[in-house]
């Protein structure tokens, strides 16, 4: 973690601001910023076996958003099958001998990790009396009156005027149709990032600071509202990240791919646009601020309740001159989210710090390193 008890004082004496800023075209120094990652759960120790006499049970934890479990003492027969689920059964993941074999399994010196399950109740169940496993530990979401309490630094510049998504789709179609291919990342069960969809093929982008390293990352599409102001998700899709092509702590940015492509390959894709945006260009991010269902920042009330837009360019970032900076509200969780143009529609920055204004990488600077690959 970059942060100091220093950044977090500054942070505090700058929000919210409320007043209109003049954008610049000159460089600035480094914002009092802060990289925008999010805690969400924590990990619980248990002892609960499955098998015999006791094939099927359910694990509980009233008022989470999701839970994850770790399963040990792995005795899975021939032929049989481990199956986790949500109480309708309209998200299941199972599991054999082959472990590896089923994409959704993070394996351990111990046992694994099954992937998680949306709501507050895991269903756990074998066929084969003859099975037996123990799950011994588990992460789990807070609840909304733990999230409350939990120390955030937030980037609400002032109103915060981020909406569901889904809010813009008769407004503002064009801007709403390039919110599909962003996802929420859930990383080791307990904290979460943005990321999204780059090119036609396997690849998505996120920040090196949301991780390098590919073990025990979820990735979440479809984690939305299906209704403007609802507290609902729409179906979510989920798969694992699979593995880490290329990553720059200096330029902020992780390029990675992902286990069971075909899952996720209708949700499509966002396109780079590598040159350096112009100042007063009117921009917009999409996101899963503080892990929500997800967000369309496109309005800011410090630029008279229009769009948003690029404030500066060239600003000192992870490295010198690397950023633009923006008032579109973000908050924890908001880091790897993609700032896209309103004028082209395509990505301009890889949000990633946070303070008001808040910060994203150049993506001319990423796509300079990452277009070979893509």
């Amino acid at each position: 973690m970059r942060k100091t008890l220093q950044l977090l004082t500054a942070l505090a004496l700058a929000l919210p601001m409320t007043s209109i800023v003049p954008a610049t075209t000159t460089s600035t120094p480094a914002q009092a910023s802060s990289p925008q990652t999010q805690e969400i759960g924590t990990e619980e120790n248990v002892s609960v076996r499955v098998g015999g006499a006791n094939r099927s049970t359910v694990i509980e934890r009233p008022g989470s958003g999701y839970v994850k479990l770790h399963f040990t003492d792995l005795r899975i027969l021939p032929g049989d099958v481990l199956t986790v689920s949500n109480p309708d059964g309209t998200e299941k993941y199972t599991y054999t001998r082959d472990l590896k074999a089923s994409l959704t399994a993070t394996v351990d010196a111990s046992g694994f990790w099954a992937m998680s399950i949306t709501g507050d109740r895991a269903l756990v169940s074998v066929t084969n009396p003859l099975s037996r496993v123990r799950i011994d530990k588990l992460t789990r979401g807070y609840t909304e009156a733990e999230m409350s309490s939990q120390p955030s630094v937030q980037s609400i510049c002032g109103t915060n005027d981020y909406k569901d998504a889904v809010c813009y789709q008769s407004s503002n179609p064009t801007e709403w149709g390039k919110t599909a291919s962003v996802a929420k990342l859930l990383r080791n069960g307990s904290s979460l990032c943005t990321a999204w969809r780059v090119g036609p093929n396997n690849r998505m982008l996120t920040n090196e600071h949301c991780f390098t390293s590919t073990s025990g990352i979820e990735v979440w599409f479809n984690y939305q509202c299906p209704t403007c102001g609802g507290t609902n998700s729409a179906t979510v899709t989920k798969v694992l990240a699979a593995s880490v092509l290329k990553y720059s702590a200096a330029l902020d940015y992780t390029l990675f791919t992902v286990n069971n492509f075909a899952a996720i390959s209708s949700f499509g894709y966002l396109e780079l646009d590598a040159r350096v945006p112009a100042v007063g260009e009117e921009m917009y991010i999409v996101g899963h601020p503080a892990g929500k269902l997800k967000k369309l920042s496109l309005r800011d009330n410090n630029n008279g309740g229009g769009y948003c837009v690029v404030r500066a360019v060239r600003v000192n970032g992870s490295s010198s001159q690397s950023d633009i900076s923006y008032m579109c509200d973000t908050e924890g969780g908001s880091s790897g989210s993609p700032v896209l143009s309103r004028r082209t529609h395509k990505v301009i920055g890889l949000h990633h710090f946070g303070g008001c204004p808040n910060q994203g990488v150049r993506i001319d600077l990423v796509a300079a390193q990452v277009n070979s690959l893509l």
